[in-house]
């Protein structure tokens, strides 16, 4: 079971967020808040596995709460919740530690799944995400291509397959779904990736494949 928090200034939010993910037999929903300050009180109680946090409130905003979060002893998996996967607030939110987000029009089987690959441990992006990510952390520099394909020579074809896949911000079941692999060929292929690459981080990996040239 997943225990859930929704923090959302918007009561129809709530209650819509609320009927989607109540709905699922995995998801416990443990608490509410209409603010961050009021969220922090409670999470500190209810002790949730997963915070769905709107980045725009009140008194207390997503990105403040999200960097207190953080702060604190093993904190929650954090999905920003935001209207535009263009935000800059959205850059901002996973720099200060959040997992990855959700468009307030993502189809609800999606939302659950976005929620589900958190508990995991899974980063959240989408693809338009994942590039800014990667041009935030790369800046202007210029790609050293030689260099990134030596790098990626060291894995076999079907880890640069999963690479790519990767770098376009596919999560682990749609990468299995692309690929025709089950989730935990996925993770293997991806823990290889990362020993290979000597990384354990999605957004590095994607940065060399983009600088390999291969997106």
């Amino acid at each position: 079971m997943i225990r859930l928090m929704i923090v959302d200034d918007d009561p129809m939010v709530r209650t819509g967020l609320r009927l989607i993910f109540g709905g699922d037999p995995d998801l416990e929903i443990v608490g509410e808040a209409g603010d961050g300050r009021q969220a922090m009180a409670l999470i500190r109680d209810v002790r949730p596995d997963v915070v769905v946090m709107d980045i725009r409130m009140p008194i207390q905003d997503g990105l403040a709460t999200t960097e207190s979060l953080m702060a604190e002893p093993d904190p929650p998996r954090v999905l920003v919740l935001t209207t535009f996967d263009a935000d800059d607030m959205v850059l901002r939110a996973l720099r200060l530690g959040a997992c990855g987000f959700l468009l307030k029009d993502t189809p609800p089987p999606k939302m659950i799944e976005a929620v589900r690959a958190a508990a995991k441990g899974e980063p959240v992006l989408s693809p338009s995400v994942m590039h800014q990510v990667i041009d935030a952390a790369t800046g202007r520099h210029e790609p050293d291509r030689p260099e990134a394909r030596r790098e990626l020579a060291r894995l076999t074809e079907r880890e640069r397959e999963v690479a790519v896949e990767v770098a376009r911000g596919s999560s682990n079941a749609e990468i299995a779904e692309r690929l025709y692999m089950s989730v935990a060929t996925v993770k293997a292929n991806i823990t290889r990736i990362f020993a290979k690459l000597g990384t354990d981080n999605r957004v590095r990996v994607a940065m060399k494949v983009r600088d390999a040239g291969l997106l």
